[in-house]
């Protein structure tokens, strides 16, 4: 397992930790945010970045203030959305790697706020697991703002994803045309878990994951 370098990344308030792992011979860099429940140590973030580095995709994981105060609800969105704009910047000083920018559910709303709202210098949005709408309550006013995004988005959506409608999400990604891709995970939930009937383990889950962002991210480049 590649070793992950600790960093601060500073705000106008608050500074908060971040982890920069760089494999050999990197063709691109994702500044990667986490969901709103688990901090950037969670094994989904891990794990996801150590696929991706095995793909030749480095990665730049970074707690929101509220993570590091260990406090259970989110920031509100400007100090979020500032969060990952410090990230952006903070990678930009690290790498001169074509720079991609997303991340779990909130943690990827954000990162697509940041750059409708005139985030500069990234090349693309992943998402792992758009959070369309609350549970049970179908909507797509969450996703308005992505009409004003300019650069390629990657959409990693389970089929049993309580926080994305399946239709609905499909609906937005053709919405936004030629820049939104669709990877659907079949029988994954919000965290991506699979039922055991499918006979996949959550490790191959991630794993595929983790593939299919690092080939998208090379044919964005």
């Amino acid at each position: 397992m590649r070793e992950a370098k600790p960093y601060t990344v500073n705000l106008s308030r608050h500074k908060v930790s971040a982890l920069w792992l760089l494999p050999p011979k990197a063709n691109g860099a994702l500044v990667f945010a986490h969901g709103a429940g688990a901090d950037m140590r969670h094994t989904f973030m891990q794990t996801v970045s150590q696929h991706l580095a095995a793909e030749g995709i480095a990665t730049l994981r970074v707690n929101f203030p509220y993570m590091e105060k260990r406090k259970r609800s989110p920031d509100p969105k400007p100090v979020l959305v500032e969060t990952i704009r410090a990230a952006v910047a903070e990678a930009q000083r690290l790498t001169k790697l074509p720079l991609f920018l997303g991340g779990k559910s909130l943690g990827g709303r954000m990162a697509s706020w940041a750059v409708a709202e005139g985030l500069d210098g990234v090349k693309g949005l992943v998402f792992f697991g758009f959070p369309l709408h609350a549970p049970g309550k179908v909507s797509s006013d969450r996703a308005e703002h992505l009409k004003t995004i300019k650069v390629p988005m990657l959409f990693l959506q389970g089929t049993r994803d309580s926080l994305a409608d399946l239709d609905s999400i499909r609906k937005v990604c053709k919405g936004l045309g030629k820049l939104a891709t669709l990877e659907i995970i079949e029988g994954g939930d919000h965290s991506f878990r699979v039922p055991a009937r499918l006979e996949v383990s959550n490790e191959e889950v991630v794993k595929d994951l983790g593939s299919r962002t690092a080939g998208w991210v090379r044919g964005a480049i």
